[in-house]
């Protein structure tokens, strides 16, 4: 694959995720989420090659953020921290649980010191609820979708050349 065919698929990789993010806003942003646009993450473990467009995508996704820079930046560093070491695991479940780590802790305390969360939401509650969507999203909808997506020939082609 030539430089501009893995540019221009990283691009459009970027831009669904930050279309599903945004056009389900409501879900994808606050203490209580289910960012959907995240099962695509998951790419990150048949190929390294999809890290850009994925990282690229939460920084565009996150420009709709009520929280904005700090959401900006530190949403898309536990974005890339979660799907960094995603191509070294042996299987996709446990390479799942990867951003449902990176997200939980870093997003939930993000969301304790800047949403002004309800007192009775401590830390550790917000961290479980981002990781339990992130899990719902990574886990269970993105191993689903990729291990039906990897059955089809084309797309498999597509995804680890």
């Amino acid at each position: 694959m030539g430089k501009e065919t893995w540019l221009l698929r990283n691009a459009l990789l970027a831009a669904v995720y930050a279309a599903l993010t945004l056009g389900l806003a409501p879900l994808s942003y606050g203490p209580i989420q289910i960012r959907f646009s995240e099962c695509l993450t998951l790419l990150a473990f048949y190929n390294p090659k999809w890290i850009p467009g994925l990282t690229a995508g939460c920084f565009l996704a996150n420009l709709g953020s009520p929280f904005g820079l700090p959401d900006m930046l530190l949403g898309t560093l536990a974005t890339f921290l979660g799907i960094w070491p995603m191509h070294r695991m042996k299987n996709p479940l446990l390479a799942s649980l990867c951003p449902v780590v990176s997200n939980g802790v870093l997003i939930g305390a993000e969301l304790d010191v800047l949403a002004a969360l309800p007192p009775d939401l401590s830390l550790g509650a917000a961290m479980v609820y981002i990781g339990a969507g992130e899990c719902l999203s990574v886990t269970v909808l993105g191993n689903l979708l990729l291990k039906m997506v990897m059955k089809n020939e084309t797309c498999r082609k597509i995804l680890m050349e």
